[in-house]
């Protein structure tokens, strides 16, 4: 048994049983990936995958239960990498930050200032993508920190920690007739084509959920990936704007209006998330602390030891 083949096995479920697209991700031969799973099978007496033919169709039980102990030996062997480095190369590195646009652009920038004026020698990464894609990230080692409002709480092997809470509000050009709405209500703004989020991003799904709790049905016009795009075209008059409040800065959006909304949304919360059983390098868990002070090294560290729970409310 070897690293090689371990690291076949996981290739192979992740590019759901496809050896070619297994072996073109790891850079070798589809027939030396078939070898070195009939190999490793014959050296366990086991079969590992379900078979039609040439083609693999699943896992076997013992193929299932395998694979958890490769994800963890192949994590662990990063780890010891990892932790060499902490202590040959203590504030050099790469540090990973797996978030979407919105978090990038709003609210990581004092982060990320603070923290490459402590470690000007740590390679960092942002990797903006949605919600699924960040989870799929942390969970193959891909990245090291993720943000996101959505999909990464209820991942069990994650320790995910609130960052912040924010609400939703409505942007109108100025001059727009909402714009003196006193109270702004969901009617009113249903009456008027909205321009928001794409379903899966920032807190989409609790805006349809606002509008489908007062039985309402708005005139949803366009859906983008990120606050800037959507208030483009609000500027150019094609609907309302649906934002989190934090993406609106006056000095810049001058053409625009923040409507106050925060009696119709409810709070979204933010969250921080790293793999369990993954191996942090001290300066990321300084880039943790500046997020918010209340995640210490020892705080992270208890919930990120394997079995333990985040323990942040």
């Amino acid at each position: 048994m070897n690293f090689q083949q371990l690291r076949i096995i996981r290739e192979t479920v992740r590019q759901k049983f496809n050896l070619t697209d297994a072996a073109n991700a790891l850079f070798t031969s589809q027939s030396g990936v078939s070898k070195h799973i009939k190999d490793l099978e014959d050296e366990l007496g086991i079969e590992l995958f379900i078979r039609r033919g040439k083609r693999l169709l699943g896992l076997t039980e013992p193929g299932k239960e395998m694979v958890e102990i490769v994800e963890r030996m192949l994590l662990d062997a990063k780890n010891i990498k990892r932790l060499a480095d902490q202590f040959s190369n203590r504030d050099e590195g790469s540090l990973t930050i797996a978030t979407t646009h919105t978090q990038a652009r709003y609210a990581l920038p004092n982060v990320v200032t603070r923290f490459k004026t402590q470690f000007p020698k740590v390679h960092l990464v942002l990797h903006q993508g949605s919600p699924t894609e960040i989870v799929s990230m942390l969970l193959s080692g891909d990245a090291d920190i993720g943000i996101a409002t959505e999909s990464i709480e209820d991942v069990p092997q994650l320790a995910s920690f609130p960052y912040y809470t924010w609400n939703h509000s409505v942007i109108v050009p100025e001059g727009h007739p909402l714009a003196d709405a006193k109270p702004l209500t969901l009617d009113a703004i249903a009456d008027f084509p909205i321009i928001t989020y794409h379903d899966g991003f920032t807190g989409r799904a609790a805006i349809d959920k606002t509008f489908a709790n007062a039985g309402l049905v708005p005139d949803i016009v366009m859906a983008a990936l990120d606050a800037d795009v959507i208030k483009t075209y609000v500027e150019l008059g094609l609907g309302i704007g649906i934002v989190a409040s934090g993406a609106f800065n006056p000095a810049r959006d001058t053409g625009l209006r923040l409507l106050d909304s925060s009696h119709l949304f409810a709070l979204n919360t933010t969250r921080i998330a790293v793999r369990k059983g993954h191996y942090l390098r001290g300066f990321a868990y300084r880039f943790l602390e500046y997020c918010a002070p209340v995640l210490t090294e020892q705080t992270v560290r208890n919930a990120v030891a394997p079995g333990k729970e985040a323990d942040i409310d």
